[in-house]
């Protein structure tokens, strides 16, 4: 797909190399990376316009679409459609803490002006977790009868687990819903699909970009630390969160967002969509590792604000008592 760098966007490139798992093209000042469209043009252009946004504010780090020299932002080699995302070489980033970086990324994405239609959540968890479980329900209930496969019978022994916590996340977001202890940071903001720390990462992927409640992207890196599982971690997404309220404080109605958050079990399905796709071998390997860490799991989100010093009783915001 090189030749077409030359052809479409009069690009010359001087080098290739793998980069992040990536084939990467190299110019003198820029690297340039062709990835797949999906038939998703509309979220890819909504994306488009968040990264080219960014990037005008600093974020110097983004691999933003470029058109071709006729204009079209999609180019196609007769078995799909491809993107050409282009990112700066050198980029010098101020070094301030994670969390106060995340909150300045937070505000700055709440005052864009178009909020966008295709990859926005904004107030509409309980409505998509009810979609989602319903979903794999069904389909899982349908596969299991027809394919004997190992992966069917374990999913079919986790599915009660699965649909139990799901319905008291959806019922948990429900009622928080109506709790109005909300201010100006529960806006919404650009977010990410997964934070996991993706503002620290060398490029920031412009499909990994969302528009959300900012709480998705702290509930997505505090279930990310849960899951390593390691002693350092609560020590170290303490220190993020302090930094991250330094610049952003956070409202009851953001705990309680935050909180029913990291109840859906949104890496149990993420990874049951890897099956859903056909990688059933992985998806299963998966599944048993998440199943044995998830005691752990619940563990560390029992002790949640005593983790992060909230006084949930005094502040009246309720926690699953099964927990």
């Amino acid at each position: 797909m090189w030749y077409k760098l030359i052809s479409e966007y009069a690009i010359d490139v001087k080098n290739k190399i793998i980069l992040y798992d990536k084939e990467a093209y190299l110019d003198e000042s820029y690297i340039y990376f062709i990835i797949p469209s999906h038939n998703q043009e509309m979220i890819y252009m909504e994306q488009a316009a968040l990264s080219y946004y960014l990037y005008e504010n600093n974020y110097l780090h983004i691999a933003y679409p470029i058109p071709t020299i006729q204009g079209n932002w999609f180019i196609s080699d007769g078995e799909g459609k491809y993107m050409v995302l282009k990112v700066t070489q050198k980029n010098h980033r101020e070094r301030i803490s994670h969390g106060y970086q995340l909150a300045e990324f937070h505000r700055l994405g709440s005052i864009y002006k178009y909020e966008p239609q295709k990859i926005s959540s904004y107030g509409e968890w309980k409505q998509l977790w009810i979609d989602k479980l319903t979903m794999f329900e069904s389909y899982i209930y349908q596969e299991a009868k027809k394919q004997p496969h190992t992966y069917y019978q374990f999913v079919m022994d986790i599915l009660p687990y699965v649909i139990g916590i799901s319905e008291n996340a959806i019922q948990y977001i429900a009622e928080s819903e109506v709790d109005t202890r909300f201010h100006d940071a529960d806006q919404g903001t650009i977010t990410f699909q997964r934070y996991e720390g993706n503002l620290l990462e060398p490029i920031i992927w412009t499909n990994d970009l969302a528009y959300d409640h900012p709480t998705r992207d702290l509930a997505e890196y505090i279930r990310f630390k849960f899951l390593l599982n390691e002693d350092e971690n609560n020590e170290e997404i303490i220190t993020f969160m302090e930094d991250y309220q330094k610049g952003r404080s956070l409202s009851i109605f953001s705990w309680r967002q935050l909180y029913a958050r990291l109840i859906f079990p949104i890496h149990l399905f993420d990874c049951l969509e890897k099956g859903l796709s056909g990688r059933i071998n992985e998806s299963l390997s998966e599944l048993k590792e998440l199943m044995v860490k998830q005691p752990l799991y619940e563990d560390k989100l029992k002790e949640l604000f005593e983790i992060f010093q909230v006084d949930y009783k005094r502040l009246e915001i309720p926690r699953l008592e099964w927990l």
